[in-house]
């Protein structure tokens, strides 16, 4: 998503600093609350990619006058500009508070208060407060002489109350967390949350499967539920993370060494993994990283054959130029109506992008020769003779062939098949209407064993299937398919025209 359409960015205000020390209580010094709370929620939206900047960094007293100029520019004076000037409350009460500005609507604060009352603190209210001497300017110089910006002041609980205190301590980033939630919420920006989504009012399981590139039925199987209902607030999975027979050894597929301002949660973004998948196979305990340490990065983000899974900045025009391809035609075999894109969508790939995405292979870090031939079921002298290597030796980034151009069978007499979790060698011929023998033959596989990632071959084309949307007829999706209906529902075994949204039909 062009972020700069809804946003030009977020300026951060730790509120205090250097001489003005703020409120103080109960183990709590504001202007040091104020800065580790802004440092936290300035990595959070870095992380995201949207442009962010603090008016203060360290500690530093910042005047009535600069304070507001600080802040105004970092993005300029405009209404796409949001400033959130984070404070700790004193004076007796108990809870969170929200003050927004006179010129503003109480959306973005109302989704900030609901966001922390969501993330256990206990809240008061949201509200303006007029300056006494001339009723139409705001209170607040931070506010008042922000004239453009939507600037709201965060009150994140009372220092002197020590219940407050404590749960401030413990959980300030788990607040934090919950007030970039609701501005990305608020200016409609969707991020993908660490494999996970949580859910929003109005959110169906249809709409989220298909905004996400699933179906309905894989995702109630990903967090096991047995009906259609879903609460504001539950958390999904959007991926399985845990399809490796219980072993952590088959769970990563490449390594990272930690640098200078690295977070698991920054990580896990930039691999599109979940932060607790990077913990479990590396056995962590908390979320600490030292600059230099290796670690392993889970392998759930394999792209099946014939498929592409949207990254952030991809457009459907450069993913259509990768794979020569044209815009036209990802939309049709992806069934879309429109150009937008969710990061972590994945998207079928039509033509000739088969040959792009399985005839070759492109060398990671960890990779062997035998390693890469035991994936594509080939030895690896094959693997040697058909790139000409003479030795065992690989280069991260090396390109290979998987295919020798001489062999008599060509990538349309077969397709790939990648094995998951409970698949046997009789379960998949079964699926594709083929026998163990042939699978065997093909593969030049020595035995039945199989292991969850390895890609094998399949005699013939896999079937085409399609996830029913709403709106859809068994008319429409014949037609859009070049089928009819009667042969359809011959091959879906139907006996009425009903359908339901999310369910799965084969078209050939």
């Amino acid at each position: 998503m062009n972020y700069l359409r809804v946003l030009n960015g977020i300026v951060i205000d730790p509120g205090h600093g250097g001489e003005d020390n703020g409120a103080s209580g109960n183990g709590i010094i504001e202007k040091n609350m104020t800065l580790d709370i802004s440092k936290y929620m300035y990595d959070r939206f870095k992380e995201l990619g949207i442009p962010v900047a603090l008016t203060r960094d360290s500690d530093v007293t910042l005047s009535s006058d600069r304070r507001p100029s600080e802040a105004l520019s970092k993005f300029g004076n405009g209404e796409n500009v949001i400033i959130i000037s984070n404070h700790i409350n004193a004076g007796g009460g108990e809870g969170a508070e929200v003050i927004y500005a006179l010129r503003n609507n109480d959306k973005l604060s109302s989704k900030i208060l609901n966001g922390l009352s969501e993330s256990g603190q206990i809240i008061r209210k949201y509200y303006q407060r007029r300056l006494p001497s001339d009723t139409s300017k705001d209170y607040y110089y931070m506010i008042r002489n922000t004239p453009n910006a939507e600037t709201v002041i965060v009150e994140y609980g009372f220092l002197d109350n020590k219940n407050d205190a404590d749960r401030i301590k413990q959980n300030y980033k788990k607040y934090v967390d919950a007030v970039v939630d609701a501005v990305l919420d608020y200016k409609g920006i969707s991020v993908n949350n660490d494999g996970y989504y949580i859910v929003k009012k109005g959110d169906s399981l249809w709409s989220i499967a298909n905004n996400n590139g699933i179906t309905v039925s894989d995702l109630k199987k990903l967090n096991n539920l047995t009906s259609n209902n879903l609460s504001i607030g539950q958390k999904l999975k959007l991926k399985n993370n845990n399809d490796n027979n219980g072993s952590n050894d088959n769970l990563y597929s490449s390594t990272y060494v930690v640098k200078n301002g690295d977070t698991l949660y920054s990580i896990a973004k930039k691999y599109n993994v979940s932060v607790d998948d990077i913990k479990s196979v590396n056995n962590l305990t908390n979320n600490n990283l030292t600059i230099g340490q290796v670690i392993k990065i889970p392998g759930i983000n394999i792209e099946e054959p014939n498929t592409y899974t949207v990254k952030k900045g991809d457009s459907l025009w450069s993913i259509a130029n990768k794979y020569g391809t044209s815009v036209e035609e990802l939309k049709k075999v992806n069934n879309l109506t429109t150009n937008v894109l969710s990061s972590g969508q994945i998207l079928k790939l039509p033509g000739t992008s088969k040959e792009n995405t399985v005839n070759t292979y492109t060398v990671k870090r960890g990779d062997t020769l035998y390693s890469i031939a035991s994936k594509y079921n080939i030895s690896v002298d094959k693997l040697k003779e058909i790139n000409n290597l003479t030795s065992n030796n690989l280069s991260i980034g090396q390109t290979l062939n998987l295919i020798d151009k001489t062999d008599n069978i060509t990538s349309e007499d077969y397709d790939y098949y990648t094995v998951k979790n409970g698949d046997t060698l009789y379960s998949i011929a079964n699926k594709f209407d083929t026998t163990v023998s042939k699978i065997k033959e093909l593969n030049n596989l020595p035995n039945n064993m199989l292991s969850v990632g390895q890609m094998i071959k399949i005699p013939g084309n896999l079937s085409s299937t399609y996830v029913v949307k709403s709106g859809d007829t068994l008319w429409s999706i014949a037609k859009d398919n070049n089928i009819s209906v009667d042969k359809l529902k011959e091959i879906n075994n139907l006996t009425s025209n009903n359908l339901t949204i999310g369910q799965q039909l084969l078209i050939n």
